[in-house]
């Protein structure tokens, strides 16, 4: 079997040997990739230095990184095996070179974007009281009429909140009431009203 392999690589001409010195190495590093990146041994994102509390603090999600170790390995493996198609479908080298070259930019674009676009998905867990205006939730302790005190209110907002809220209306809102978020007060207390009036 070895001298087969050995006279089949003796047969194949220079760049047929450079594309397959790359496909078959990469390829081997992108299924480890793979594996590792499924069963959680991915380490690829690690950052040792810098202030952690200013990266949290400010998280936007993760930024387009075109040019990472995943992303050239992908672009060396696709290179390598869309160069060996295209020469084992008769293209010559400048072609071959063009299309090989052309499909590893477009793996890595993907893988980028993939990548981009997954990080785009994550919350921030900070909880944002403006997405409340409009919800209906249930009184949890007593709410003084006229703003002359804090009551709390059980609401979904990002999850079930217990949140302090006042009103304007006439009257106290009793525990167990319905009411209605029309706005936030100094970014922290909920203004309710009884639900329906």
């Amino acid at each position: 079997m070895l001298l087969t392999i050995s006279e089949s690589w003796q047969s194949l001409d220079l760049i047929e040997k450079i594309y397959w010195s790359i496909a078959i190495p990469f390829s081997f590093i992108f299924v480890i990739q793979i594996i590792l990146t499924f069963f959680g041994g991915d380490i690829d994102e690690i950052e040792a230095d810098g202030d952690s509390d200013v990266s949290v603090e400010g998280d936007t999600g993760i930024e387009f990184q075109f040019i990472t170790l995943k992303n050239l390995v992908a672009f060396f493996t696709i290179f390598g095996w869309a160069g060996i198609a295209s020469l084992d479908g008769g293209l010559g080298i400048s072609k071959t070179v063009i299309i090989s070259t052309l499909s590893g930019l477009v793996m890595m674009t993907i893988m980028a974007s993939i990548v981009y676009f997954m990080g785009k998905l994550t919350d921030s867990g900070t909880l944002n009281l403006n997405n409340a205006i409009g919800k209906t939730g249930s009184v949890y302790l007593t709410i003084p009429a006229k703003r002359s005190g804090l009551g709390k209110v059980q609401i979904k907002v990002q999850g079930l909140q217990t949140l302090d809220a006042m009103t304007d209306y006439e009257e106290d809102i009793k525990t167990g009431g319905v009411v209605d978020v029309i706005e936030i007060l100094n970014n922290e207390i909920l203004v309710v009203k009884p639900s329906g009036k």
